[in-house]
């Protein structure tokens, strides 16, 4: 059943377009994976998606009741939010802050989903360390559990390992598998082919001059899959 619908959409930054004609559709539960070059429009798409850049055309359309804030959002980490002196419970209870209204303070009901998600990712102990000292592997699964503190549904991820060991890296590839086999639905932006194809199970590859969109399976069979593959199926 269809979550988010695309059609036809295009995006412009002064009078300049950044993305043309776009259509792609997300399912409940699916595992959707975004590649592509650098400039192709990947981070407008995540923009738009978001609510933070509006469609110069076409349409972006949401069901199952799903709203465009009650998507859960792992951006890229910058410098500034690496060093960020709060708590892991601090940061991973701001992901509430979108079901608060005006009320200016955290419920049990916040805090308690904040501890069902922190011991979810395995962080619990972690709960009253500051969050600029731990490894960049602890920092994005607090960052993981703030976005599912904002969502049950939608989690979209930018570029989730970057930075990472590849020990930490394969570990939040495998906890993101996890969380969709669950039952969230993924949608995840990322320049590892190899593992976007190992894990996902639709792949939407935006290039200037062509784009595909697919299942995984007729992605890796495409001729876009086997050059960005190396050939190899």
């Amino acid at each position: 059943m269809s979550l988010i619908e695309c059609d036809n959409i295009s995006f412009t930054y002064d009078t300049k377009v950044a993305l043309k004609d776009l259509s792609f559709t997300v399912d409940s539960k699916d595992y959707l994976c975004i590649v592509g070059e650098n400039g192709a429009g990947k981070t407008t798409l995540m923009k738009g998606l978001l609510g933070l850049k509006s469609v110069s055309s076409g349409k972006i359309s949401f069901y199952e009741n799903l709203k465009q804030n009650e998507i859960g959002y792992l951006p890229q980490q910058t410098v500034v939010q690496k060093d960020f002196p709060a708590s892991v419970k601090e940061v991973v209870l701001s992901g509430c802050l979108n079901k608060m209204g005006l009320r200016p303070f955290f419920m049990s009901k916040e805090k308690e989903l904040a501890k069902k998600n922190m011991k979810l990712l395995g962080i619990e102990n972690l709960a009253n360390r500051c969050y600029r000292e731990l490894s960049g592997g602890q920092q994005q699964r607090v960052l993981l559990a703030r976005a599912l503190c904002a969502t049950q549904k939608v989690l979209l991820l930018d570029e989730p390992v970057t930075g990472l060991d590849p020990v930490a890296s394969n570990s939040l590839y495998e906890l993101i598998s996890e969380l969709n086999k669950s039952g969230i639905t993924i949608i995840m932006v990322s320049h590892d082919i190899e593992k976007a194809v190992k894990y996902s199970n639709k792949m939407l590859h935006i290039q200037k001059d062509k784009v595909f969109f697919g299942t995984t399976e007729e992605y890796v069979k495409s001729d876009l899959g086997k050059r960005y593959l190396g050939g190899v199926e």
